[in-house]
């Protein structure tokens, strides 16, 4: 009996590990940067991930941008 528990244990665990791969993959803030000048108004926070760049002004304006190609990253 506990044979069978831990096998849905270990199963349930890997399903878990799944679903956060998947929601870590998707997200863009992989890499996260932040530029402040003086005042406030002018501060900019950078994200980047896998598949796109989002630039978010301290305004609340969110800009994201898709990578045209992988190959090109370097």
């Amino acid at each position: 009996m506990a044979s069978g528990a831990l096998q849905t244990l270990g199963l349930l665990l890997a399903l878990l590990g799944w679903g956060a791969l998947l929601g870590a993959t998707a997200l863009p803030q992989w890499q996260s940067s932040s530029f402040g000048a003086d005042s406030i108004i002018t501060a900019v926070v950078v994200h980047q991930g896998l598949w796109m760049t989002c630039v978010t002004k301290s305004t609340g304006v969110q800009e994201c941008k898709t990578y045209d190609s992988i190959l090109a990253l370097g």
